[in-house]
């Protein structure tokens, strides 16, 4: 018989320091940098995101998430053999984020291990916790996305600093003889690796190069809406289905108008597509599960309905997930 993996239980966290849009204009118009509620909104749908403390890394975030996934799904840290984190913030250069949630959740023994894809992480790592649980390596697997990139914010750079929020979402995937995730489709360039990047890395104990987040937003907007099409379409195309059978569009969080453009090009109503970015900003690997864990506990997001999960970010990456929830 074969095995599938199916979402069992969703959990999302978002630290408690909230800043409006108004507040983050007061803020930086305090270091010389001036924009406006008015700018970020109608250029990102943004109206506020969520910045941790400075002693909370991803790890705190995504154990919050975790817990309230796994009693979601009914089931105990120890009942867990794959723990997988997509970050691009973790806590340590090593060990993984995903140890360091282990040891904190109090489960011990399965494959602990981080993934790196940006925006696109979370995508990535439903895909190898799937085929992980497919190849019966997995039996239940604790996916999660947690970031805290206020830390590698440039608050003189008004063009990227408004975009940029913290947060963790999980799910728990779980092996079954019925079908949840339909298909994937994952891919990268890395000719494109200039137009988003955090340029700088540790030697000698020193920073080398720019530890601080850099964009060409143009072109990111111009490569997203087009890569975004191209992998939805591929990953409903390997299940036999068409995008207006979709139940729910869930894309990167990142701006609404890359997530107009993309449901535009689907023809797809923006009744379909699931937006949090105007209360949470880009979170980046955790922007796609905390609009999930959204509109499951929201009641939208329904039992046997048809979801496609989106992720675009550096590297440059990006890819899709269908599943039947």
């Amino acid at each position: 018989m074969r095995r599938y993996s199916r979402i069992t239980g969703t959990g999302s966290y978002l630290p408690p320091r909230r800043l409006s849009n108004a507040d983050l204009v007061r803020e930086l118009a305090a270091k010389g940098v001036e924009t406006s509620d008015e700018w970020i909104v109608e250029r990102t749908g943004i109206r506020a995101r969520h910045f941790a403390e400075p002693d909370v890394g991803s790890s705190d975030l995504a154990l919050k998430a975790s817990q309230q996934a796994l009693q979601a799904a009914g089931l105990a840290p120890t009942d867990i053999d794959l723990i997988i984190v997509a970050t691009s913030t973790p806590d340590m250069v090593f060990p993984s984020t995903a140890c360091i949630l282990q040891h904190k959740l109090g489960s011990a023994g399965g494959a602990a291990f981080d993934v790196q894809a940006v925006c696109s992480g979370f995508v990535y790592a439903m895909t190898v916790a799937d085929a992980m649980i497919q190849s019966g390596a997995a039996n239940r697997a604790l996916v999660v996305g947690a970031e805290v990139f206020s830390r590698i914010l440039d608050f003189k750079d008004r063009t990227t600093c408004v975009l940029f929020g913290d947060g963790a979402g999980a799910v728990v995937l779980e092996a079954s003889d019925k079908p949840g995730i339909l298909a994937t489709d994952l891919h990268a360039d890395g000719k494109h690796v200039d137009i988003l990047c955090v340029p700088g890395h540790v030697t000698g104990g020193q920073v080398l190069g720019d530890p601080l987040l850099k964009m060409d937003g143009q072109a990111v907007f111009k490569l997203a809406v087009g890569v975004l099409e191209e992998s939805a379409r591929a990953v409903l195309a390997k299940a036999g289905k068409e995008p207006a059978q979709l139940d729910w569009l869930i894309p990167h969080q990142a701006n609404i108008r890359i997530m107009q453009s993309t449901a535009k090009r689907l023809k797809l109503s923006m009744d379909h597509v699931m937006v949090t970015v105007d209360q949470h900003g880009n979170t980046s690997a955790a922007s796609v599960p905390l609009a999930l864990d959204a509109g499951v506990r929201g009641g939208r997001i329904l039992p046997g309905q048809l979801v496609m999960l989106e992720g675009v970010g550096g590297g440059f990456t990006w890819g899709a997930v269908l599943l039947n929830l």
